[in-house]
């Protein structure tokens, strides 16, 4: 990653406080303007009816022609792994960059942060590893990578114990506490891998009582009596519960599942599926059985997981590409697989609801295409809009070769009228 800090794109300043978004087309097929002011929506009017608020009294006001994108609210990525993202090519090397020191989590951390941003997240949950040999030196780093992203996207973490019962899990029961003093919103972990997975969730479900915490768990789900127990146990936490990956409740006899997901749905916990790869082995990958889930009644969202690390050495961390999975692999609507990538996870996040209506936040992504369908099919040209303000912009050049000549054709970049993705 460059040693240079992540500036907004150009044409966009810190003291930007209005904007009007022209031309773009919602996914219930109108065509409108919106204009935002201090971070919310401040009207949505037809296209070419509205002024940039403020724009007689304050020379921050700015305008971004969007003929050609679809508006959309922003996605959220739910379950990231920030301190060991991009790992995977490290390689053994002794330095600071190839190893687990704050520095370099910091950096991998950002980078990553940034990569989801661009394609659209502009709020993310980060599961980070505590104790054993790291302590809290991950969980730091990371925190300080939030502090370096502020304005860019909102990070918030999770702190994964690995043991917390017993003897050896006293530890981990003390350095669970000490994150969330630090700064860590959420606890969690994975019950599984402790000797006792009952003591487990019971001590993350009383840390998250005392600190008035959200809880999000790992499990597989591919024991039905243990996701029976914990789900029991979860039900009605106020900061919610979400677990997931549960990809072993695809693997499940289709009666089990149904058994299992009428437990779940009614503990009103959220299934964060991970349709990418999910952040397990191999042997463990799968995605849960989304549709079933939903027609049970269970919350369903969708996080990226792993993101090109040991567990899984590739990733885009792109919500579109998820919910592009969740339509073309498990059958669901593009609107259903949209939402289960931006809405669904902000309420699991318990983050405000977002809509393109005036009152609610300007957490937008402006994608360039005319319907959601095409959208998640194939989208390359993006606006990001974080609180207002645009935090990043891509743009796609698309070039065919001229069947007579060896030369290229350029055609016009994308964000203009008549472009491609």
């Amino acid at each position: 990653m460059p040693d240079s800090q992540p500036r907004p794109p150009e044409g966009a300043t810190a003291d930007t406080t209005a904007l009007l978004l022209r031309g773009a087309r919602l996914a219930d097929g109108r065509t409108v303007d919106v204009s935002i002011s201090d971070g919310l929506i401040e009207a949505v009017g037809t296209a070419g009816s509205l002024t940039a608020p403020g724009a007689r009294a304050s020379a921050s006001a700015s305008h971004i022609e969007l003929d050609g994108y679809l508006l959309l609210p922003a996605p959220a990525e739910p379950h990231a792994h920030s301190d060991t993202a991009l790992t995977a090519d490290a390689g053994p090397g002794p330095g600071p960059a190839t190893t687990g020191s704050a520095p370099a989590i910091q950096r991998r951390a950002t980078e990553a942060a940034l990569l989801q941003l661009g394609h659209g997240a502009t709020a993310l949950r980060s599961h980070i590893r505590i104790g054993d040999v790291q302590g809290l030196g991950a969980m730091e780093a990371v925190l300080q990578a939030r502090r370096s992203l502020r304005g860019l996207a909102d990070l918030t973490t999770v702190a994964v114990p690995r043991l917390l019962t017993g003897v050896a899990g006293a530890d981990g029961l003390a350095m669970l506490r000490d994150a969330v003093k630090m700064g860590a919103t959420v606890v969690g972990g994975c019950p599984d891998l402790d000797p006792d997975p009952t003591g487990y969730t019971q001590a993350v479900l009383e840390v998250a009582a005392e600190h008035g915490c959200a809880v999000d768990l790992h499990t597989e789900g591919d024991d039905p009596a243990r996701l029976a127990r914990l789900a029991a146990m979860s039900g009605g936490l106020r900061p919610g519960v979400a677990i997931g990956p549960c990809g072993g409740l695809s693997r499940l006899p289709h009666d089990t599942a149904v058994r299992a997901a009428g437990r779940l749905a009614a503990a009103g916990v959220t299934v964060i599926c991970q349709p990418q790869g999910g952040c397990g082995g191999v042997e463990s990958r799968g995605t849960a059985p989304v549709r079933l889930l939903r027609s049970a009644g269970v919350h369903v969202a969708a996080g990226s997981g792993a993101l090109r690390d040991l567990a899984n050495p590739v990733g885009r961390g792109d919500p579109l590409e998820a919910a592009y999975l969740l339509a073309s692999q498990s059958g669901l609507r593009p609107d259903d697989a949209y939402s289960a990538v931006s809405s669904a996870p902000r309420e699991a996040m318990g983050l405000p609801e977002v809509r393109v209506e005036a009152g609610f936040p300007a957490e937008l992504l402006a994608v360039r295409g005319d319907q959601l369908s095409a959208v998640l099919s194939l989208a390359y040209s993006r606006i990001v809009i974080h609180r207002g303000r645009v935090v990043a912009r891509t743009n796609a050049v698309r070039e065919y070769c001229d069947s007579t000549t060896p030369s290229a054709l350029e055609l016009p970049r994308q964000g203009r009228a008549g472009t491609g993705p």
